[in-house]
């Protein structure tokens, strides 16, 4: 999915059904390299909770700009809110 979200402007990759936790190792690096706009946050709610996908979110070791890009940000922007 990288390969496809970074060839093509208009495909984002989300988070969805995954915690911070079992994030994939390249899914990180992307974030926090040529990817940074194009990550956003999502959950599998009500199976997984907001909470429950955040709770690791700082065992990333994501800077600020790029939790903020991918916490809210990217999907301000995408969605036009």
């Amino acid at each position: 999915m990288i390969a496809v979200a970074t060839k093509h402007p208009n495909v984002y990759i989300d988070t969805s059904a995954y915690t911070a936790k079992r994030f994939p190792l390249e899914l990180v690096a992307y974030m926090k390299a040529n990817g940074k706009k194009k990550v956003l946050f999502g959950t599998n709610y009500p199976m997984v909770t907001p909470g429950k996908c955040l709770a690791d979110l700082d065992t990333l070791g994501l800077d600020g700009e790029t939790q903020s890009l991918f916490l809210r940000e990217n999907a301000r922007r995408v969605f036009k809110l």
